[in-house]
């Protein structure tokens, strides 16, 4: 009668080995594409903050509401001059909030090449690491303590939705106070982000959801 082998404790030990260190893999490049995500978000928004002051402190005016555009940046000729009044919004039929990439790329203070073309801001205008676009513009759209939309208008730079609510809560740990309504970083719904629910972060203390993290979420860098 033939006796049937199976396996050692050594080869089992060895199979659960490779087991562990296949998921210790997998989640640790799992951390390392979290922690990329979070310095993308960090560097977009601190990149085009240094742009938008550099831009005004070499035109006196502000990208996408500068009036000299096409005389005064380099290769803008065909840009969209915005009416100078201090607002990133709009100028008659031109978005200016669309416009100021192309004044920043063309004046060389962002990377990418961006023409103005409204209202196809999907293909003029920077993106988050989920593919979600930013904006850069006067208005109320952030939450302000228990409000919102804000009263206060302020320029500020949205990080557009899809962004889960952990990875913004490292985001506004890292750069400020940790809080959704208060600091300089505040939940915004642009792009379609809600907080039905306290899906993104806890109306009642201002906290990011981190421990269960909600996918649609969005905010925004105040100015």
């Amino acid at each position: 009668m033939k006796r049937q082998q199976g396996f050692t404790l050594i080869e089992i030990a060895i199979v659960l080995v490779i087991i562990g260190l296949l998921l210790g893999g997998v989640l640790k490049g799992q951390e390392l594409i979290t922690s990329a995500r979070v310095r993308n978000i960090i560097t977009t928004q601190d990149g085009v903050k240094a742009a938008y002051f550099g831009f005004l402190d070499r035109y006196r005016g502000l990208p996408g509401d500068y009036s000299g555009a096409t005389v005064n940046i380099p290769n803008c000729g065909a840009c969209q001059n915005g009416d100078n009044n201090g607002q990133i919004l709009t100028n008659g039929a031109i978005l200016e909030s669309i416009s100021a990439w192309e004044h920043l790329s063309k004046a060389g203070f962002v990377t990418g090449s961006y023409v103005y073309s409204a209202p196809a801001a999907s293909t003029n205008t920077p993106v988050n690491p989920y593919g979600s676009l930013v904006q850069l513009i006067y208005d109320v759209q952030y939450q302000d303590g228990a409000a919102y939309p804000a009263v206060s208008l302020r320029h500020n730079l949205k990080t557009g939705n899809n962004i889960p609510s952990d990875i913004l809560a490292e985001v506004d740990r890292k750069v400020d106070d940790g809080q959704a309504n208060g600091g300089q970083i505040r939940f915004s719904t642009f792009g379609g982000a809600v907080n039905t629910g306290d899906v993104c972060f806890v109306a009642a203390t201002g906290g990011w959801q981190s421990a269960t993290s909600t996918a649609n979420c969005g905010a925004t860098t105040l100015f």
